[in-house]
């Protein structure tokens, strides 16, 4: 999706919110990615028309909603939000505009996402003294339960490299021409994701000014606008250039500035980059739902340099993560593989007693 058509869509569902909502999502989201905006602004309005239904019935329209209605709002207003958030029915509009209901539900971690934008919300009117207090922080968020997120082993990574650097071995007809077609520009997008561990958003987002091939650098624009300068291995910086020459006559009548682009000459975008890693990882039989995706790659990264020894304070730096609590995440995941390879090496019952056999 366009830059230009996501913005529509933000004010699309801007327009149907009152003005503080817009005034709280430009506040408080300025610097964020597009998506995130568009996704704040989409949970509120569930909110809203929650409000409506359920509480606010004099209300006909959520627009009208005013902030003088939040402040009278109560505790148990939010608790029965947070309850019908589990399963709930509300309209919507097909292209020819016939109302349609649909019924939503919500997993844990959907729920928290859907209350976190209200909270913001109420955060902000406080701050900014337009309500008398913030009601959120007596509602506790539904309860997660962490699943740990499967990284992809030494053998798998050295598999998925394999086809992309030699899909020669692989490939035949028309998917060897293909692969051809895509080998250096898919072996820069791959070695560099994995080398780097920059977020699938910061990948797709590179612009051709931002790399210094002088200096082994490029600059990233982390999430909240932040950038910061990253330093490629030796490996990753020979496949960018190796893929910038290749692309020199393409590069004139593709859209300004972007270092990954597709066939058809436009920036690449999140859903290409994951399906070109299924289609790889299907290729050598990798199969689970965690290791298919592109943040798989960027997990495989933090582990390995956890794995390696590296302080978990510059792992945090070195992904960009604000929290290093989220780093405790990848940590988490480093942490399990020791404690395999601890109780492998141990020897619960000594091999002469496990052995024994008693003598006739």
């Amino acid at each position: 999706m366009a830059l230009n058509r996501k913005f529509s869509y933000l004010r699309e569902y801007t327009d149907q919110l009152p003005d503080f909502v817009t005034e709280y999502l430009i506040e408080y989201y300025t610097g964020e990615s597009i998506n995130t905006q568009i996704g704040y602004a989409i949970d509120i309005r569930v909110f809203f028309n929650y409000l409506k239904s359920e509480v606010l019935h004099n209300i006909s329209d959520i627009k009208n909603i005013t902030v003088k209605d939040i402040n009278n709002l109560k505790v148990t207003d939010l608790i029965r939000f947070k309850s019908y958030l589990r399963e709930y029915e509300q309209e919507t509009h097909t292209v020819s505009g016939k109302v349609i209901k649909r019924v939503y539900k919500n997993s844990a971690y959907g729920i928290n996402r859907k209350m976190s934008a209200v909270r913001g919300m109420f955060i902000y009117l406080y701050k900014t003294e337009q309500i008398k207090e913030n009601i959120t922080d007596k509602v506790d968020f539904a309860k997660l339960h962490q699943k740990i997120k499967k990284r992809l082993t030494s053998q798998e990574t050295c598999d998925l490299l394999d086809v992309i650097y030699n899909g020669e071995k692989y490939y035949e007809g028309r998917l060897l021409t293909e692969y051809k077609k895509r080998k250096l520009r898919d072996t820069a997008i791959f070695t560099t994701y994995l080398g780097t561990g920059i977020r699938v958003s910061e990948l797709i987002n590179l612009n051709i000014e931002d790399l210094d091939l002088d200096t082994n650098s490029f600059i990233v624009t982390r999430k909240g606008g932040d950038q910061q300068e990253i330093f490629m291995p030796q490996q990753v910086k020979e496949t960018i250039s190796e893929y910038l020459k290749s692309e020199e006559k393409l590069r004139q009548s593709i859209e300004k500035g972007a270092l990954f682009i597709s066939r058809n000459g436009k920036r690449f975008t999140t859903a290409g980059i994951e399906k070109l890693l299924k289609n790889y990882c299907k290729t050598v039989s990798i199969t689970n739902p965690d290791k298919t995706r592109p943040h798989a790659l960027r997990r495989t990264f933090a582990c390995q340099l956890l794995e390696d020894g590296v302080d978990i304070k510059m792992v945090a730096e070195l992904l960009g993560h604000k929290n290093i609590e989220v780093t405790h995440k990848y940590y988490a995941q480093y942490n399990a593989k020791a404690r395999k390879d601890i109780m492998l090496e141990q020897v619960p019952v000594p091999a002469e007693i496990y052995n024994h056999k008693e003598e006739e």
